[in-house]
């Protein structure tokens, strides 16, 4: 057995300081120092950093030239060990609209990298399907050619891997398969790349939706007279809400307004590409050509193109542009996120019984140790 001392413990409701974590592969007890016998574990002293839930991205096409859409078994395995490195214990590996054999292929990848029993650095919950069932007025950076009618028969097909999966509510075919999926299926059924109104959004989410695709972009905007489908996603408590928090996707400004409307159910995302972790310069996201300067990934016409944010860095930007409590920011990225895919009673925060998915970080969200399933994955 293990223990943790010495660290602030951010706990899904405060930060509790000098309480030691007993762990094995699953969080054994949380107590003080005091309380037991530090010469019956193996001890890591935290040195007065943080302690934190591993995170949870449930939204990254790419990281490190690799992307999920290549449909590369061992481009998967990269993105896995990759992100452990910020904090990321488990992940949605996410594809795009690409055509439907490559869309089937990339499954079949993180297929094989999730049933191999293997350790492959983060652990993958299931595959996060952005596209093909899109408005090509909101594609985004997504290829029009490839764009698809929703068919909740495809979903259910592959809803041993799907966790969850993007469509626009307002496009013909999605009512009847957004019922399909709800109805048959545990897949979380997400609204995105979508020119709905606030009428067609809400009636989408009365059908089965409750989760929103990088909330703000590529959807229509809230104004006060047409709220959008940025409206839709704000009004309805049934709706948990992804944010980019890089700065650039989505006005720092809009951190806290955001944290204070959602609560619970904000859920941070990195949405990035394979241009992540990389230095500037051009890559592809889905085939298509993308520059890398800075935090911006932009296509040749100006659009954006995901980004190359961590997610350990979108807990900071939170916090640090809102009013948020330190505890509340983390659980954007761990908590939330687990409890939108289903998963909150294994994973996404620090309490007994659920996995030791452990991260140390420092004062800004470095990582310096990261802890899956009871054991150190990195150290710094």
């Amino acid at each position: 057995m293990k223990c943790i001392i010495n660290g602030k413990v951010v706990l899904k409701d405060r930060i509790a300081d000098n309480l030691c974590i007993v762990y094995g592969e699953k969080i054994e007890k949380l107590c003080f120092v005091k309380d037991i016998n530090l010469a019956d574990y193996e001890v890591i002293d935290a040195k007065g950093k943080y302690v934190i839930p591993g995170l949870v991205d449930m939204h990254i096409h790419g990281y490190l030239g690799e992307d999920v859409s290549d449909g590369k078994v061992e481009g998967v395995k990269v993105m896995a060990e990759g992100i452990i490195k910020n904090g990321v214990t488990a992940w949605c590996p996410t594809t795009m609209t690409v055509s439907k054999a490559e869309i089937e292929t990339a499954f079949d990848a993180v297929r094989t990298v999730k049933n191999s029993g293997e350790y492959y650095g983060a652990r993958i919950l299931g595959v996060n399907s952005e596209g093909p069932f899109i408005n090509p007025s909101k594609k985004g950076a997504q290829a029009e050619e490839h764009i698809l009618r929703p068919d909740g028969d495809f979903i259910k097909k592959h809803e041993d891997i799907v966790k969850v999966f993007t469509v626009a509510p307002e496009v013909d075919g999605a009512a009847e398969c957004i019922e399909k999926v709800k109805a048959e299926t545990k897949v979380l059924i997400s609204m995105g790349h979508t020119g709905a109104t606030f009428e067609e959004a809400n009636a989408g989410v009365e059908k089965g939706v409750s989760h929103a695709t990088h909330l703000f972009n590529a959807m229509t905007a809230l104004t006060h007279r047409s709220p959008g489908v940025v409206g839709s996603a704000l009004a309805s408590d049934k709706v948990s809400v992804e944010l980019i928090a890089d700065t650039f996707h989505v006005n720092a400004g809009l951190f806290g307004l955001v944290a204070k409307i959602k609560g619970d159910k904000l859920c941070l995302i990195t949405d990035c590409i394979r241009a992540g972790g990389m230095p500037d310069g051009d890559y592809t996201l889905g085939g298509q050509p993308v520059h890398k300067e800075g935090i911006k990934c932009l296509m040749p016409d100006g659009t954006i193109a995901g980004s190359v944010l961590t997610l350990n860095k979108a807990v900071y930007n939170l916090w640090s542009n809102t009013g948020l409590e330190l505890w509340e920011a983390v659980k954007c990225a761990s908590l939330n996120p687990a409890t939108a895919l289903g998963e909150e009673a294994e994973i996404g925060s620090i309490e007994e019984g659920k996995r030791a998915d452990l991260v140390i970080t420092d004062d800004a969200l470095n990582v310096q140790t990261t802890i899956l399933a009871g054991e150190i994955r990195y150290n710094a």
